[in-house]
């Protein structure tokens, strides 16, 4: 007898501390949307450069050196920091750095500039020999302020959650309480060129316009941010 008031005892409490656990208040699950476009301001430009022959005969070469030397003095001219110049490759050499090169092998380079304007690049591309370059184009942007406008589009994401549930709620005559679960959905961003132009080779039928890049029309970039909010309904 006693083991079954016992048994009986700890139902009571089991059922009364289950009752205890469950949440009873009544909740609303939100969801809310920001967006906004940016024009990019940083530009990566690839560019490659290729010795050539000044002679029919492939006697005379323009060595890589020296097409690096006017492109690298003319980074610096035009003010861009010397970090934002990169070698991204080296290609047809034979032993480069003993500098045992075939005089039938032409070496190329490729290079990453980081710029803030494209008129920089016009300067740059008109100092060096067009045709030591082999071709350029832009291989993605990117918006310097990206990390305040994702903060803030959390923020108005968040609070167009806040006035969803409050509309929601106080036509129906109730009242909006506390948040009580907040969550990010897939806010992920990644600067990926979302623009890319073609590629521009260097002729010699067009050596005579300054290399400059054509007129570009950017797309802007788009973020879209959400979060899910929970609130207590009063």
């Amino acid at each position: 007898m006693k083991t079954i008031i016992a048994a009986a005892l700890i139902s009571v409490f089991s059922l009364t501390a289950y009752s205890q656990n469950v949440d009873t208040r009544k909740k609303i699950e939100v969801n809310g949307t920001a967006e906004a476009e940016v024009t990019p301001d940083i530009i990566y430009i690839s560019m490659s450069l290729k010795e050539y022959f000044r002679d029919s005969a492939n006697k005379k070469k323009v060595e890589i050196e020296e097409l690096e030397r006017q492109l690298q003095a003319a980074v610096l001219k035009a003010g861009v920091p010397q970090e934002n110049f990169m070698i991204n490759n080296i290609s047809s050499y034979t032993d480069y750095w003993t500098k045992k090169k075939s005089a039938e092998f032409l070496a190329r380079k490729q290079y990453r500039i980081k710029v803030t304007d494209l008129t920089k690049f016009n300067e740059i591309m008109s100092a060096v020999d067009p045709k030591g370059i082999e071709y350029s184009n832009i291989e993605s942007y990117d918006y310097s302020k990206i990390e305040q406008l994702k903060k803030d589009l959390k923020i108005k994401a968040l609070q167009a959650a806040k006035d969803k549930a409050n509309y929601l709620i106080t036509s129906i005559g109730g009242s909006l309480g506390s948040p009580l679960d907040i969550t990010e959905i897939n806010n992920e961003y990644y600067p990926q060129p979302i623009y890319r132009a073609n590629t521009m080779m260097k002729t010699e039928a067009a050596m005579d316009a300054a290399a400059s890049m054509p007129d570009i029309d950017f797309k802007k970039i788009k973020l879209t941010y959400q979060m899910k909010a929970v609130f207590e309904i009063k």
